[in-house]
């Protein structure tokens, strides 16, 4: 060979198999009668043009800066797509967007757009779900704010018996009250949002702990956003896994006055006091049993909003904390928990 260098070494160079090392560029360079940088410099243009385009790069990260892709890939909200041009088009399609440029906006009722409070990406994409779902919703009645009592009364009564949860999204809709159940995304720690679709209400909640107290103490919460106008509430850890009762940041006058009523809705505050001032600290099971047959809601609320007050420790009473999960799944429109939407559906 006129460079010195085997066929193999020649042979691996022209597939592409090995690069133009200097030596190798000055061999080269003194076979064709050129010179080692033009050997180079090819070199390097061929393996950059093996990377692929930097343009594209920048596109596929900035796509997957927007949602968790392969998270809702699994999930079936988005289709696996083969290129960019498909998943970008599959994206716009999920958050309802003509164009992924610039901050994601949430449209609400009052046909204005507002940003998405401070959520990490995969929290995001769970309220657009949520949407997604609800959309697909239809209510019974148009919602009124003057009916608002006598929903919350209904649902009173549901929070009583676990097995009445089964009837909760019948309730609703009769309210004209769209209302949906999101399993979580890993990393997403909300418990429930509230939002609004062509002036109707819409209150979405994950479930993410099955227990009675949390579950109605949460869906409360969100009816007092739909009670009181909100537009947009999205409310993480309002459930502490750890403590095993509800927490919402103190500064947040919002969020302060949706929980005061959630557990007033639940339990009047002069009873739940006057039952604290009484017995307190001996909580025993029968005493709780019987205030909670005296107030008409089950114990297990009760127990709740015990550890609320830090009345009785996370440990205490947990028997009576009934499981909801699989009662309210049963009968709501619920993406994830063992449940399915049907291809086509949305």
């Amino acid at each position: 060979m006129i460079t010195g260098r085997s066929r193999q070494t020649i042979a691996d160079l022209i597939s592409g198999r090995s690069g133009v090392t200097p030596e190798m560029a000055v061999s080269l360079a003194a076979a064709f009668g050129n010179k080692p940088a033009d050997w180079l410099r090819l070199d390097a243009t061929f393996r950059l043009s093996q990377v692929g385009n930097a343009h594209d790069i920048e596109r596929r990260a900035r796509l997957f800066s927007i949602a968790p892709i392969r998270d809702i890939q699994k999930r079936e909200w988005i289709k696996t797509a083969t290129d960019l041009n498909e998943l970008e088009t599959e994206l716009k399609s999920f958050f309802g967007l003509d164009s992924l440029n610039g901050e994601l906006t949430f449209p609400v009722a009052t046909r204005r757009r507002v940003n998405l409070p401070s959520l990490n990406v995969a929290e995001r994409a769970w309220v657009f779900r949520a949407r997604q779902l609800a959309s697909a919703l239809l209510v019974e009645r148009p919602f009124s704010a003057d009916r608002m009592e006598s929903c919350e009364k209904r649902l009173r009564q549901l929070a009583a018996y676990p097995k009445e949860a089964r009837h909760l999204p019948k309730v609703l809709a009769e309210y004209g009250i769209r209302f949906v159940v999101i399993e979580p995304l890993p990393s997403v720690r909300i418990d429930g949002a509230t939002f609004w679709i062509d002036a109707e209400p819409v209150i979405a909640v994950s479930i993410r702990y099955d227990r009675i107290d949390g579950f109605w103490f949460t869906l409360m919460h969100e009816l007092a956003h739909v009670r009181n106008g909100d537009a947009l509430s999205v409310d993480t850890d309002m459930v502490d896994a750890a403590m095993g009762r509800t927490v919402t940041p103190e500064d947040d006058e919002v969020e302060c006055r949706a929980n005061e009523q959630a557990a007033a809705l639940l339990i009047p505050r002069q009873e739940m006091e006057s039952f604290v001032r009484r017995v307190g600290p001996r909580y025993s099971k029968e005493r709780v049993i019987q205030f909670a047959h005296k107030v008409k809601i089950h114990p297990g609320i009760v127990v709740g909003q015990l550890h609320y007050r830090d009345e009785i420790g996370y440990s205490a009473l947990r028997g009576l904390l009934a499981k909801v999960r699989n009662i309210v799944t049963g009968t709501a429109l619920t993406d994830g928990w063992n449940k399915t939407i049907a291809p086509g559906l949305l």
